[in-house]
C-alpha cells in the first residue's frame, strides 16, 4: 500500500491503527526544519510496469524530516471552500515518488515546498487559513499505488500537488480533475499539464516547471550567445518533456540562424542505445551537443563519458533534467558541460533567499525551488479568489498570471500554457566534476513545435 503522512503542528509524521488513520504527535524540537536526503541509486530489474523504463528502473531514495515545521494536521480539516476567516486548514495533498526515476525531483521540492508553508504560516497562512500538506508516496509512480494515493488525498485535500513528469503524474491527475480540483504539479515541464492533454476538464492543471517550449528556447538564445553556430542533436525519446526540449532548441536555434549538423536518439530509463547515439555524434563536428536527459535515467553519464573517453571535449548543453552532481562519474571527471535550471543548489545562487532555502533542504539540483514556487502561486490564486479553494475559481485565476512574482522569479501563465514561461533560467557549468553559476538566460520567445 501507498505510504500516507502528514505533518503535525510538531513536526512528526505518525500514523494511527488503520491503514488510513493518520495521527499526530507533538514535538518539543526547535523551529529549525532540516531536509535529509540519502540518493542510492541502483537498477531494479523485472517491474511489470507497461512504459518501456519500466524494464530498468532506476531507484533513487530520498528520506526528508522536517522537525518542527508548524502546519496543521489534515486529519483536522476536512475538505473546506469557504472564504477568508475560516480557520480550518487548507489542505494541500502531494502525491510523491520517493523511491523511482522522479524521486531526485520530487523529494526536493517536497522539502522545500514544507519550508515555505511553515514560512506562510508564520505570517498568518492564507486568507487567515493555515496550510497544511498532506503526503502520499506512489513508490515509483506505480500506477495502481498512484491512483490509490490520489483517491486517499482527495478524501482530505483542497489542491492536490503531483510528480514532475506528466506521463508518470496522469493516474493522480485524472483522479483529481475528476473531483473538480486544482491539480498541481511542481516541476512538470511540457504543455501537457493542461487542456492539451486532459481536455475540458485540463482547465484544472497547472505546473510550476518551465514549458519546454520555452525552456528550449533559452537554451538556444544562451548557445548562440556564446558563439556556438552549429549544434549537434541528441535526442532522448523515453519521455515528452525531453524531446520537447529538443525540439523547441532546434526551432529557435536555426530562427537565430544556427545550424544542425546532426541529429541523434537514444532511449534512458533501460535502453542501451546510447553508446552508438555517442560513437556517431563523435564523427560530427559541432559546436556544441544538445540534449535534455536527466543523471537519474541512466543514461547522461554514458553519454558524457563516452564522448571524454573518445578525446571529444565539445561543449554539452542540457536541459535543467540534468541539473546536479549526484550522477557524475568519477572517471574521466565531467568537464565543458553545462545545463540551464531554476536555480543553483551549489551555494552560488545570485538570490541569497535561495541559496539559504537550498541549504536547508541539502538541494541536489535547483528543481527544489519549484516546491515553494508552486506554493507561492496557489497561495496568490487562493488570495484572488477571495479565500475560496474552488478548483474552477482556483484555475481562472491562475490563467491570468503574467510575471507573478514567486521565489523562483516570475511567472506566467495562458489558456494554452499551463506550464511556465518567462522565467529566468540560471546557467551553470560542470568543470572537472565541480559546478558554478556561470550566467542566466530568458527566452525572448516561447518557440512552436
Amino acid at each position: 500500500m501507498a505510504d500516507a503522512g502528514v505533518l503535525g503542528a510538531g513536526g512528526r509524521l505518525t500514523r494511527g491503527p488503520g491503514t488510513a488513520d493518520i495521527a499526530v504527535a507533538s514535538s518539543s524540537e526547535s523551529a529549525g526544519c532540516q531536509a535529509i536526503r540519502t540518493l542510492r541509486i541502483k537498477r531494479v530489474e523485472g517491474d511489470s510496469m507497461s512504459r518501456p523504463s519500466n524494464r530498468t528502473a532506476l531507484v533513487a531514495t530520498f528520506v526528508a524530516a522536517c522537525l518542527g515545521v508548524s502546519v496543521f494536521a489534515a486529519a483536522a480539516a476536512g475538505r473546506t471552500d469557504g472564504a477568508a476567516g475560516a480557520k480550518k486548514p487548507i489542505v494541500i495533498g502531494w502525491a510523491f515518488d520517493s523511491k523511482g526515476a522522479m524521486a531526485p525531483f520530487d523529494g526536493p521540492a517536497l522539502a522545500a515546498a514544507k519550508l515555505r508553508v511553515n514560512q506562510l504560516n508564520a505570517k498568518g497562512g492564507v486568507s487567515g487559513r493555515p496550510l497544511s500538506i498532506v503526503t502520499c508516496d506512489t513508490q515509483g509512480n506505480k500506477p495502481a499505488i498512484a491512483k490509490a494515493c490520489a483517491a486517499r488525498l482527495l478524501g482530505k485535500a483542497n489542491v492536490i500537488f503531483t510528480t514532475c513528469d506528466v506521463d508518470f503524474a496522469a493516474p493522480v491527475v485524472q483522479e483529481s480533475l475528476n473531483r473538480g480540483v486544482l491539480t498541481v504539479a511542481p516541476c512538470i515541464g511540457t504543455d501537457q499539464m493542461g487542456p492539451k492533454r486532459f481536455g475540458s476538464k485540463g482547465k484544472l492543471a497547472f505546473s510550476f516547471g518551465n514549458v519546454a517550449q520555452d525552456e528550449g528556447s533559452a537554451m538556444a538564445e544562451y548557445a548562440y550567445r556564446r558563439g556556438w553556430r552549429s549544434a549537434s542533436l541528441a535526442t532522448d525519446t523515453v519521455i515528452v518533456y525531453f524531446k520537447n526540449v529538443v525540439q523547441a532548441f532546434e526551432v529557435r536555434f536555426k530562427q537565430l540562424g544556427g545550424k544542425i549538423v546532426a541529429k541523434e536518439s537514444y532511449q534512458s530509463l533501460g535502453g542501451t542505445n546510447v553508446q552508438n547515439a555517442v560513437s556517431r555524434l563523435n564523427g560530427v563536428k559541432a559546436d556544441v551537443i544538445v540534449t535534455s536527459t536527466a543523471g537519474a535515467f541512466g543514461a547522461l553519464s554514458t553519454m558524457v563519458s563516452g564522448l571524454r573517453s573518445l578525446g571529444n571535449n565539445t561543449p554539452i548543453l542540457n536541459s535543467w533534467a540534468g541539473d546536479g552532481t549526484y550522477w557524475l562519474p568519477k572517471s574521466p571527471k565531467v568537464t565543458n558541460y553545462y545545463f540551464v535550471t531554476y536555480a543553483s543548489a551549489f551555494g552560488d545562487d545570485p538570490s541569497k533567499a535561495v541559496n539559504q532555502l537550498a541549504k536547508q533542504v541539502k538541494a541536489a539540483t535547483g528543481g527544489f525551488l519549484t516546491g515553494p514556487a508552486a506554493i507561492d502561486g496557489v497561495a496568490a490564486a487562493i488570495r484572488q479568489a477571495g479565500g475560496s479553494t474552488n478548483g474552477a475559481a482556483l484555475a481562472t485565476r491562475m490563467e491570468r498570471f503574467k510575471r507573478l512574482q514567486t521565489i523562483s522569479g516570475r511567472v506566467s501563465f495562458s489558456p494554452q500554457l499551463h506550464s511556465v514561461f518567462g522565467r529566468e533560467y540560471r546557467v551553470l557549468r560542470i568543470e572537472d566534476n565541480q559546478a558554478k553559476v556561470v550566467g542566466a538566460v530568458t527566452a525572448k520567445v516561447v518557440a512552436k513545435i
